[in-house]
């Protein structure tokens, strides 16, 4: 089955990759990442089907659910883990399952991709509900871990979404929405953390930011939900009410604080020109939309 996947073809610019100058590797490189944006783009329409699934599922109490062995489940957590400080979401509400559990974030766990029991264990661990939408990542496109995930979440009326990167994939059989990123053979035979990886990042990216946006987590083009963790996000946040506002910084910090660290209400505060409860109480009306609150 292998040598039918485009993934793992040779890359007939690359045949004398051992031989090539560091600048010469780094060139082919580049050249062949320059061609992903390209392939994504062919697949913008199902990946909007994908961002209507997850928007729903938030809305109604359910979560997205990302799920893939190896590089495929290493991206998909990575976007779970930056959805809470960027968002200011729930950790629950965007989570990342990988082949072998997250001690295979680290290290690999052999074998681990290829039971499709585990797939749907990880699911039940999670108590999966029809009200989640579950996105199975697998490059090749025939990863049994996430085959078996697929099978289980569409059976529990969970919406369903596959992401590969080659045409007629496997998952996709077991997908109401299948986007194909079909980038060709790697630069390195076979090795699809590079481009298939950088295109699965990519989609990943459309998909967590476009859905949070769908939900009121963004304003203009500001993180309106950015939790103030640390030194620099507290900045960040004092920043976003002067753009939004356009005030000066000392009103920011001002307000920021009478806000009691929310972005969201220090903003409303100083348009609208009401009180932290006032804020408060137009952001729950608007369902967290601060565009909304503004009318």
């Amino acid at each position: 089955m292998l040598e039918k996947l485009t993934t793992e073809k040779r890359n007939k610019s690359t045949m004398n990759l051992d031989e090539m100058s560091i600048r010469e590797v780094l060139e082919s490189m580049n050249k062949e990442d320059q061609t992903v944006p390209a392939a994504v783009s062919q697949q913008l329409g199902n990946i909007e089907k994908a961002v209507e699934f997850v928007t729903t599922s938030f809305k109604f109490g359910g979560r997205l659910i990302y799920l893939g062995a190896g590089t495929s489940g290493r991206i998909g957590v990575l976007d779970a883990v930056e959805c809470p400080p960027t968002f200011g979401s729930d950790p629950e509400m965007v989570q990342g399952l990988i082949a072998g559990g997250m001690k295979a974030f680290t290290k690999a766990v052999e074998g681990a991709e290829d039971n499709e029991s585990m797939g749907v264990k990880d699911l039940e661990a999670i108590s999966l509900t029809n009200r989640d939408t579950v996105i199975g990542i697998a490059a090749s496109g025939r990863t049994p871990y996430v085959i078996g995930a697929l099978k289980y979440a569409k059976a529990q009326g969970a919406k369903t979404v596959s992401i590969s990167c080659n045409e007629g994939s496997e998952i996709s059989k077991y997908a109401e929405v299948a986007i194909e990123v079909v980038t060709g053979p790697e630069v390195l035979t076979g090795s699809t953390r590079l481009k298939a990886g950088t295109a699965q990042k990519l989609v990943l990216n459309m998909i967590s930011t476009a859905s949070m946006i769908g939900i009121g987590k963004v304003y203009k083009n500001l993180m309106v939900d950015v939790q103030s963790t640390n030194k620099k996000l507290v900045e960040r946040s004092k920043r976003i009410i002067m753009e939004a506002a356009d005030v000066s910084y000392e009103r920011a910090e001002e307000t920021y604080i009478k806000a009691k660290h929310n972005v969201k209400a220090a903003i409303l505060m100083i348009l609208l020109d009401c009180s932290y409860e006032t804020a408060i109480e137009k952001l729950g009306t608007s369902k967290g939309f601060i565009g909304k609150a503004l009318i």
